[in-house]
């Protein structure tokens, strides 16, 4: 005579036991994935998410800080263009024959001490000790070409070309360096252009840090899309739906009872079926 064993009601019981575990492991984490084992497939197309994710992150940050420095830029060349506009309303003044030689000196003297001061902005103007209007502070020569990664891949960039705005850049020096002893009402009509010159030359750097901030604007709308989209995607691979998980927690629970019942059970009956069988 055999005795069955209670083997498989061991089994089925480790069984309730592990799915109760995972079950539980997944609501603690709020994770449907906590190892390579839930689902390998799944788990390798979220880390490939997260990666791709990240890079998102780090290229807005990228976008937003090219932002913060073509605002900068902008923000002190509008300064030096109203330097210019006061120039030439000096020149215009200087001009004409109702203004007296002394006159014309003290505007003279006002005119270049604004662009003395527009050459303190160009070579102090920086962002995270960057110059923007030209080489450095100590070089009045022009800065180099910004390029601002503004995507996850190497050739995702956005260029801004070397801006020298200063008076040498800006072909300003011979008024700088006038003399007052021969700064008449003519040497005052003649610069006029040169100012007007110079306008137009500060308002195409303008145009280019203008139309750089609007790529970097498209750009970071782009990106923002497309963070919220892979990290949905993520979340749908990885994240628990925890009124399903709840249900099937309470499921895998009852069973774990009910074969810790069983097994108590089983044992009983084993050991009365040993001992009737030595009596």
């Amino acid at each position: 005579m055999t005795i069955n064993s209670n083997h498989n009601n061991i089994q089925s019981y480790v069984n309730n036991n592990t799915q109760l575990n995972s079950s539980l492991q997944r609501v603690g984490t709020g994770l449907a994935i906590n190892q390579a084992a839930d689902n390998a497939s799944s788990l390798a197309i979220a880390q490939n998410l997260q990666v791709q994710s990240s890079g998102i992150s780090q290229s807005i940050e990228n976008v937003n800080s090219a932002l913060a420095m073509t605002q900068i830029g902008d923000r002190a060349m509008n300064e030096q263009s109203q330097i210019l506009d006061n120039v030439r309303s000096d020149l215009l003044q200087a001009s004409t024959a109702t203004t007296s030689d002394e006159g014309r000196e003290a505007l003279l003297q006002n005119i270049q001490r604004g662009l003395e001061q527009l050459d303190n902005i160009a070579s102090s103007t920086n962002y995270n000790g960057e110059n923007l209007l030209q080489a450095a502070g100590d070089d009045a020569t022009a800065s180099a070409t910004q390029e601002f990664q503004s995507g996850e891949n190497a050739d995702d960039m956005i260029s801004m070309g070397g801006v020298q705005a200063n008076t040498q850049g800006l072909g300003l020096q011979g008024l700088l360096n006038q003399d007052p002893a021969s700064f008449d009402a003519q040497s005052a009509r003649d610069f006029l252009d040169t100012v007007d010159d110079a306008l137009t030359q500060l308002n195409d750097y303008r145009s280019d840090f203008g139309s750089t901030a609007n790529q970097l604007q498209s750009a970071n709308q782009n990106l923002a899309t497309q963070y919220t989209s892979t990290m949905s995607a993520q979340s749908i691979l990885m994240d628990v739906d925890y009124a399903q998980e709840m249900n099937n927690f309470s499921k895998q629970n009852i069973l774990a009872q009910v074969g810790a019942m069983g097994l108590a059970q089983s044992n009983n009956i084993t050991q009365q079926n040993v001992l009737r069988l030595l009596q």
